[in-house]
């Protein structure tokens, strides 16, 4: 019997070719919205009925949308990607639907992308591009990097490679994660609370997941803690800072500059306050777009449909107790 799945992960178009083969190859009937995603909660009420399974952007699978009759035949969202905030886990638990992601395999490409944004900011890269770009030829004074103080918040495994590229900058090393690890230790991690490290980092690079707990972590009492010297960078998440207080940050020097891939509404609106603050370099969400690394990801998401569909558990969920749901149970009959 074949399943009709439904794309919203634009990454698809470039990078999925095999991936949506694959889907082809085991059955799948394959349904493209006119718009691809981060799709809202009523944008998915109208594409999800009759849907086996979803290739998901970060759209907004709330608990209203996992437990509507448009959900009813849902099985799977599979996530292209790591991220999984924008999915009610335990409403899709409790509705019988699986959550699949692709955690690992985008370690290496955003901890390239991150240390590249690091490196870009301190000199000033960005700024010379469009000096030239608009004729002006003139020296712009950036900051070394090699022997300085990199701190990381979040040290899981993107946070790690970051780390690693670190040492060959013989950068110090600290970092603030509530779950501290050896493998962080054993390439020269200094674990700290978060106070000691927003005073002590030369460079902030954030790869912590966003929780509840964690949205606005850096709001402005956090950023007046930071150095006046000190960088920013964030290829995690948008929400772990308080944009506003950010922007204020860059336009009184507050810190010296951020690069920032994420942002808490994407696409970033035409008229939001930091595209016109100080000191900043500003990326659409990049960091994961690296063709090879794409092509695994698509794959991997799009064989957790297959496996599925064939009987199998996906090998990468968000929960396995979703194995146990009845409610799946019935769907997959």
């Amino acid at each position: 019997m074949s399943w009709k799945v439904l794309i919203t992960a634009r990454t698809m178009n470039d990078v999925g070719a095999s991936a949506l083969q694959l889907l082809r190859d085991a059955g799948c009937d394959i349904v493209t919205p006119p718009k691809l995603g981060p799709l809202s909660a009523d944008e998915l009420l109208k594409l999800l009925p009759d849907m086996d399974a979803v290739m998901a952007s970060m759209d907004k699978f709330t608990g209203a949308v996992l437990a509507s009759s448009a959900a009813a035949k849902l099985k799977i969202i599979s996530r292209w990607g790591v991220g999984y905030d924008a999915i009610d886990v335990p409403a899709a638990t409790k509705a019988g639907i699986v959550v699949a992601y692709t955690p690992g395999l985008l370690d290496e490409t955003v901890a390239d992308f991150a240390f590249a944004l690091l490196l870009a900011l301190a000199r000033r890269v960005h700024i010379g591009h469009s000096d030239m770009s608009n004729g002006v030829w003139r020296g712009v004074w950036g900051n070394d990097v090699f022997g300085k103080t990199l701190g990381i918040l979040g040290c899981g495994r993107i946070g790690r490679a970051v780390a690693r590229r670190a040492t060959g900058f013989n950068m110090q090393l600290i970092a603030y994660d509530v779950q501290p690890n050896a493998e962080a230790e054993k390439l020269g991690v200094r674990f700290v609370s978060l106070d000691e490290l927003l005073a002590q980092s030369d460079f902030l690079s954030l790869h912590s997941a966003l929780t509840p707990k964690n949205r606005g972590l850096l709001g402005e009492a956090q950023l007046r803690k930071m150095k006046p010297t000190a960088y920013l960078v964030n290829t995690a998440r948008g929400a772990l800072v308080d944009e506003n207080a950010l922007a204020q940050a860059l336009r009184e020097g507050w810190i010296a500059g951020a690069a920032l891939d994420t942002f808490t509404i994407e696409p970033m609106a035409a008229d939001h306050i930091l595209r016109k603050a100080p000191n900043v370099l500003l990326t659409p969400h990049l960091a994961s777009f690296a063709r090879e690394t794409g092509e695994r990801v698509s794959s991997t998401a799009a064989q957790a449909i297959v496996d599925l569909k064939n009987g199998r558990q996906p090998r990468l969920v968000v929960d396995p107790e979703v194995f146990k749901s009845p409610a799946l149970r019935a769907k997959l009959k």
